[in-house]
């Protein structure tokens, strides 16, 4: 009997060789998705022993339930301005760290330099398109407007009802198993020791410096402890009230389709209103994701495959022929301002959390904030100015989610 699609994300990811927990390390990395890895590869690279602390497996929070953007023009929308250097920075950063971790791994992630096309059906969405597109002429991001034909000429399989569209000709994707595993191995071959299933309950504290982290199974003392917990950063229990994080998680649901020679695919990233639509090189076509405030709700829901699948249809008629392969929800760990925080919290203590939905964009700039924030003391200029202090210091605008 075949399994069922619910629930599940696309095959493929490989798990780490079972590890115990050492006694020591310089290094405590909490969390095992992407930010977690790309912070330990990085500093086990430098001579640094690493450990790997994650509470579940690798990938489950945000991670492999992602679509893998890498596009701060499409992304760019009011709001958003302390965000755009950031993210600039990072995507000049990928095709070094791409080629870092293909070379470290043995291993392909898919890195597809195809672009981004934002479209419109019907006046409604075609003003607010417009007004996107003024704003990010402003910003200086590098984006084109195209007529709906110019949009269809470029992706025919599109509806006729697209009627307008925003080139983001330097927007780029990767796929998020393929760089999960990727990290794994290069973690793995660079002497990184990965423990799954491995919870930290508490962080020990020493004379005002933290000088471990606690399991279930027992105690690692490290040099620096990494919290890159995600969705869960906000939760109470491993930081004292004063270091508290204002990070909570934004549910997204996603889905896979297996897409064939007779129903196609389209060759590049395509945005609406309702949904994203990103072609992977294997042949599935990601369609994502919802935008739920509801917690750690688990599950996947009528609603929200019936808001992805109608969202896909409205503009790409094909998919109803592409065959379901799978379905799956996760945690977008947001921050009050869907900034990023990366910062030392305490002697011993750094956090790399907050990323909302750009983790995978800005994944090379986090890594190489944190491996400099604990090899030289103090992180760099690009990342100044996602300290934990900006929550405290004047009140910020949210950007839409």
């Amino acid at each position: 009997m075949p399994t069922s699609p619910i629930g599940l994300r696309r095959a493929g990811q490989a798990a780490p060789a079972p590890a115990d927990l050492p006694d020591r390390a310089d290094i405590v990395v909490v969390g095992g998705g992407l930010i977690g890895l790309s912070i330990a590869w990085r500093l086990a690279s430098a001579g640094r022993s690493v450990v790997v602390l994650e509470r579940e497996t690798l990938g489950a929070g945000a991670s492999l339930a992602a679509t893998g953007m890498l596009a701060p023009a499409a992304e760019h929308e009011p709001g958003s301005d302390l965000l755009l250097p950031l993210a600039l920075e990072s995507l000049r950063r990928w095709p070094g760290f791409r080629d870092a971790l293909q070379a470290a791994s043995g291993m392909p992630i898919d890195y597809r330099e195809d672009g981004t096309l934002v479209i419109a059906v019907g006046r409604d969405e075609v003003d607010r398109l417009r007004f996107r597109y003024d704003l990010q002429r402003r910003s200086g991001v590098a984006v084109e407007w195209i007529s709906g034909a110019e949009v269809r000429r470029r992706e025919p399989m599109l509806r006729p009802t697209v009627t307008a569209g925003i080139a983001c000709p330097l927007d780029h994707q990767v796929d998020p198993r393929l760089v999960v595993s990727a990290l794994a191995a290069a973690c793995a071959r660079a002497g990184v020791r990965i423990v799954e299933r491995a919870p930290v309950t508490d962080l020990d504290w020493a004379g005002g410096r933290v000088v471990g982290a606690r399991t279930e199974a027992g105690r690692v003392a490290a040099g620096t402890v990494i919290l890159a917990t995600g969705a869960w950063s906000g939760e109470g229990g491993l930081l004292p009230d004063a270091l508290s994080l204002p990070v909570r998680p934004i549910k997204g649901q996603s889905l896979a389709l297996r897409t064939t020679r007779h129903t196609g695919n389209l060759s590049g990233m395509v945005w609406t209103e309702q949904v994203h639509l990103a072609p992977k090189s294997d042949g599935h076509l990601i369609v994502g994701a919802t935008v739920e405030d509801c917690g750690f709700r688990a599950g996947v829901t009528a609603g929200g495959l019936y808001a992805l699948l109608e969202g896909a249809r409205r503009v790409l008629p094909g998919v109803e022929e592409m065959e379901v392969e799978a379905v799956w929800s996760g945690y977008r760990p947001t921050s009050d301002d869907d900034g990023p925080i990366i910062d030392a919290l305490a002697p011993g203590l750094v956090v790399a959390t907050g990323h909302h939905r750009n983790g995978y964009l800005l994944a090379p700039a986090t890594a190489d904030a944190v491996g400099e924030l604990v090899t030289a003391g103090a992180l760099p200029d690009f990342a100044r100015a996602f300290g934990l202090g900006r929550f405290r210091e004047t009140p910020t605008v949210r950007a839409s989610a």
